[in-house]
């Protein structure tokens, strides 16, 4: 049995694990090259770092510039930004009825969407945009009409 072994290729080798002066010199060309690759991988992340931060100062400075205008709006129009605020409120008990329908229709029609695309596509164009219009109005009426203590 031992002879059949010594006649196939070996399936492990022997691996010298002295240490050999060839070794020593490709482990520390190896530890060289690590440590260059993780200086420029610093270096990259120092400089992601940078541009992270100015993009969040830029973007700082442009909400306290929106904050500032529409304070200034607000301050110059305040019967108006009241007004704002009350048609929020009433737009948002609106919305709310709208949902209400909404959600009794998915719930009645539901099984009927999922396995037939015309009734999936009447619900979408009788909702959507009127869904996401009211949406839009309610938002700018709400920032309009915040509370100046939020400035």
């Amino acid at each position: 049995m031992s002879n059949s072994h010594s006649s196939a290729p070996a399936i492990y080798t022997q691996v010298d694990v002295t240490a050999a002066a060839n070794h020593s010199r490709s482990a520390a060309h190896t530890a060289t090259e690590q440590t260059e690759l993780l200086r420029e991988v610093l270096a990259a992340q120092d400089r992601t770092n940078e541009i992270l931060e100015e993009l969040c100062n830029l973007l700082a400075t442009s909400h306290k510039q929106r904050q500032q205008e529409l304070h200034q709006w607000k301050t110059a129009n305040p019967r108006l930004a009241h007004s704002c605020r009350e048609a929020a409120e009433s737009l948002s008990r609106v919305q709310v009825e709208y949902l209400e329908r909404l959600t009794d229709e998915v719930n009645e029609s539901g099984e009927e969407m999922a396995y037939g695309e015309f009734v999936m596509n009447e619900f979408v164009d009788k909702y959507g945009p009127r869904l996401a219009h009211l949406n839009g109005v309610i938002q700018v009426l709400a920032q309009l009409g915040s509370s100046p203590q939020g400035n």
